[in-house]
């Protein structure tokens, strides 16, 4: 039976005793899987070979400031489009059982990237980061229509756009664009994610790099999200008028701009919502799903009560099938 535990990664043991590390700081002995280059899925130094896509090896690079990994081919092991990030995928493992790892996800079409279109498999472990049935998020052209919307009618004050690095950024920049935001600045760390992004897609993104802002009106700042605690970033709003504003899946919930100091706040996810996690569910039909990160006692409940499929909750340092 295969085994599922969360301990440094996800390790997936399979039923003909293969041992995979999804996403872990240190893979060791096992068969490495890193799914994107989120700082939170990575490893900490690099493990030689990955089965990984080749963006994200280069991604991975940069993030950790080492060498690319090598790319391990592994026969039994099946990339698809994960629809996250830039390079993210998920891995279908065959043997006497088919098991699908799903990493990060989005079945959304977005941003010139193809959303997961997942498999059928006999074990599915999946993510769970917005697993509650209030993480319903707005149809991607009505968001992405909205926050054009708001950058051409604050055209008249500089706007800071706070975003993950890897995936958000790149989203914020191409959205200031649209609007015709025609003075787009962003930091040498986003354009160093760019770089490997904008070769893989054949076309470079629109503005460029800046070091020291002082922003005028019409300006977009795309900054990472964690900037957004700064001190310069206050004085940007007192001296220059700057508008603040966030971009995440959280929120959904009002009182994450409020807890951020955000002057704005726009549900923009790369994550699966609820629903659409529910209906990766019922597409890849297993016997068996496991959920790792987030809300994962809430959607194991969701699974089972509104699907009838059999789910276990993973959570970190569980070794036995009994202790779940």
């Amino acid at each position: 039976m295969t085994q599922v535990r969360l301990n440094d990664g996800i390790r997936i043991k399979t039923d003909d005793e293969r041992a995979i590390a999804a996403d872990a700081g240190d893979p060791a002995s096992d068969v490495p899987l890193l799914s994107h280059a989120h700082g939170d899925h990575l490893y900490d130094s690099p493990p030689g070979k990955v089965v990984a896509s080749d963006l994200t090896r280069e991604l991975a690079a940069v993030r950790r400031d080492g060498p690319v990994p090598d790319r391990l081919d592994v026969d039994w092991i099946e990339q698809l489009f994960a629809g996250h990030v830039p390079g993210s995928r998920a891995f279908v493992m065959n043997g006497d059982q088919q098991i699908l790892y799903t990493g990060d996800c989005s079945t959304r079409d977005r941003f010139e990237m193809e959303g997961f279109d997942p498999v059928s498999a006999d074990v599915l472990v999946i993510e769970s980061t917005y697993g509650k049935p209030e993480y319903t998020f707005p149809a991607q052209s009505d968001i992405e229509a909205e926050i054009v919307d708001w950058l051409e009618d604050t055209r008249d004050r500089p706007v800071i756009l706070l975003g993950y690095a890897l995936g958000r950024a790149q989203e914020l920049i191409e959205l200031a664009a649209r609007a015709g935001r025609d003075r787009i600045r962003y930091t040498p760390s986003i354009d160093a994610i760019n770089d490997p992004i904008e070769a893989a897609r054949g076309k470079p993104f629109p503005g460029s790099v800046e070091s020291k802002f002082t922003p005028e009106p019409g300006d977009a700042l795309v900054l990472p999200a964690q900037t957004g605690s700064l001190s310069f970033i206050d004085g940007l709003r007192e001296k220059q008028g700057a508008i603040l504003a966030g971009f995440s899946g959280w929120a959904i919930d009002k009182s994450y701009r409020f807890a951020r100091d955000l002057d704005v706040a726009f549900p923009l996810s790369d994550h699966c919502d609820f629903e659409e996690l529910l209906g990766v569910v019922e597409r890849v039909n297993p016997d068996q799903v496991y959920t790792v990160h987030g809300f994962v006692d809430d959607f194991a409940g969701a699974i089972q009560s509104r699907l009838g499929i059999q789910a276990r909750a993973v959570k970190p340092n569980q070794t036995t099938l009994g202790d779940f």
